[in-house]
């Protein structure tokens, strides 16, 4: 993947993120003609960048951990899984 494509889906991501409509990793990778595993390397990428960011399961999409608010800090704590 050349880094104008990787810069170009992360923006997307972002953006995506942002609404609450990423879909599942397999959504994401079937949008962006790539695998799961690039699909989870640039979200890993995006959280190394400093964006807090976890999977919603009941939701089946990527959000802020900000927007979910003080429930994901408390599982985290917890010990459950964020994604």
């Amino acid at each position: 993947m050349t880094r104008d494509k990787r810069s170009k889906i992360k923006e997307r991501l972002l953006q995506l993120i942002r609404m609450h409509s990423t879909g599942t990793p397999a959504d994401l990778a079937w949008m962006f003609g790539i695998s799961e595993r690039s699909v989870k390397r640039l979200i890993r990428e995006l959280k190394n960048e400093g964006h807090y960011i976890v999977f919603l399961h009941s939701a089946n999409t990527y959000i802020f951990e900000n927007d979910f608010g003080q429930d994901i800090s408390q599982r985290k704590c917890s010990g459950q899984k964020t994604g």
